[in-house]
């Protein structure tokens, strides 16, 4: 008896807090580690970066093999959020999230003595399952803490802080190269989820009671996910977001390519302008924090959705007349800051028309299909080359058309 009450103390305990959170303030400790959960994807991606050609070398692999440990890694991603998504809205958050974070931490120390470029890509895709847990509970947990406004604020915050791991990822893996080798980032890799893993115990509870949870097997997250598919409130913000998101991972992809190739800027200078695009983005997503309680998500929105088109039309005018380095410059920091604005806002417009017994699933269907429509995009503009602008201009256009096509029909 001693136990149960126990149990029901803590419970209540629990309880209380998330009511707190709900009525009370945004805790910075709340926002901090939940971008680092999210940190997991562009981190795992983009640390290594700088160290792909010697990874290569070592194990004698070719360069398709090579690329393969990253798509592997985003492909576990992707199929790790559906699986991880469902499995909280029946289980609770805490014990996914920790044992997912557990996995990642265990995974990535495999990735440091993977004897071939073959073990390595499956432990990479393994990586990713793990590590989706982070990405797919942070706006899951944030759901469940937070409602309106304060929910609103978070997602913003959150996503401003983590705009910048793209842009430092890439710099820190080529400052730690200088001390390490790729296997030594994948240990670095492991200790940040065991960093993630302490700091996730400690901060929160769990944050889906049991009541709220969902009863039933596979057959009712398959009846989950259908539903949440023909949820005309929740799907056109899901789509918009990944037209957006397909955006930046086509700028990332095919823009180095132009600026070196046709503009002759040193490696050194690309990144310099992907990392003030990225400052951008992140100074637009605290920007939104901050006004979204006065102006409303989809008002933000729209006007995320405006800069984004003027940077599409930057792209396709240049494509059409001559494509000048100015152009192309304007385009990228245009579309790249936008998603300031798009990225928090469909999130939030699409996690507030869903309770939290479904706020696992729904995080896992908008992060997969953000992954899937930019990994499938990006590949299919590649084949016309970096020669031309002008297919990667029209398709970011076309983007940029159907995400206003999406807002109209969310409206009705």
């Amino acid at each position: 008896m001693a136990s149960k009450d126990l149990i029901r103390v803590e419970q209540s305990r629990a309880s209380v807090e998330q009511e707190r959170e709900r009525t009370g303030r945004v805790r910075w400790s709340h926002v901090i580690t939940l971008a680092a959960l999210t940190a997991l994807g562009p981190l795992g991606t983009d640390l290594y970066l700088p160290a792909l050609p010697s990874l290569g070398n070592a194990f004698g692999a070719s360069l398709a093999a090579t690329q393969l440990t990253l798509t592997s890694y985003i492909f576990g991603l992707a199929f790790g959020q559906l699986l991880i998504g469902s499995i909280s809205d029946a289980r609770g958050r805490r014990g996914p999230l920790l044992i997912g974070l557990l996995l990642f931490m265990l995974v990535s120390l495999l990735c440091v003595v993977a004897p071939s470029i073959y073990s390595l890509n499956l432990l990479r895709f393994a990586q990713g399952l793990a590590g989706a847990a982070g990405i797919v509970l942070a706006l899951a947990i944030a759901r469940d803490l937070y409602e309106g406004d304060l929910l609103a604020r978070t997602i913003g915050l959150l996503m401003g802080i983590n705009a910048l791991a793209p842009a430092i990822a890439p710099v820190l893996g080529g400052q730690l190269l200088l001390l390490l080798d790729w296997r030594g980032l994948f240990m670095c890799l492991g200790v940040f989820g065991l960093v993630l893993l302490v700091l996730a115990a400690r901060v929160f509870p769990e944050s889906l009671p049991k009541e709220a949870r969902q009863s039933g097997g596979l057959s009712t997250s398959l009846k989950v996910f259908a539903g949440l598919s023909l949820n005309r409130a929740f799907m056109p913000f899901v789509w918009i977001s990944a037209a957006g998101f397909a955006t930046g991972i086509t700028l990332i992809s095919m823009t180095p390519f132009m600026l070196e190739g046709s503009f002759g800027l040193r490696p050194d200078q690309v990144s310099m302008v992907f990392g003030v695009n990225a400052l951008a983005l992140a100074a637009l997503s605290n920007v939104s924090a901050r006004l979204v309680g006065s102006l409303g998500a989809r008002r933000l929105l729209r006007y995320g959705l405006v800069v984004h088109m003027l940077g599409a039309l930057s792209l396709i005018l240049g494509a059409l007349v001559g494509l000048e380095l100015w152009m192309l410059l304007l385009g990228m920091f245009l579309i790249t800051a936008s998603l300031g604005l798009i990225a928090p806002n469909t999130a939030t417009l699409a996690m507030q028309v869903v309770d939290s017994q479904q706020a696992g699933s729904a995080s896992a269907l908008l992060g997969l299909l953000q992954l899937l429509v930019g990994a499938l995009l990006a590949p299919v503009i590649g084949l016309a080359g970096s020669s031309s602008a002008l297919p990667m201009a029209c398709a970011i256009v076309a983007c940029s058309l159907a995400a206003w096509l999406l807002l109209a029909f969310a409206r009705r």
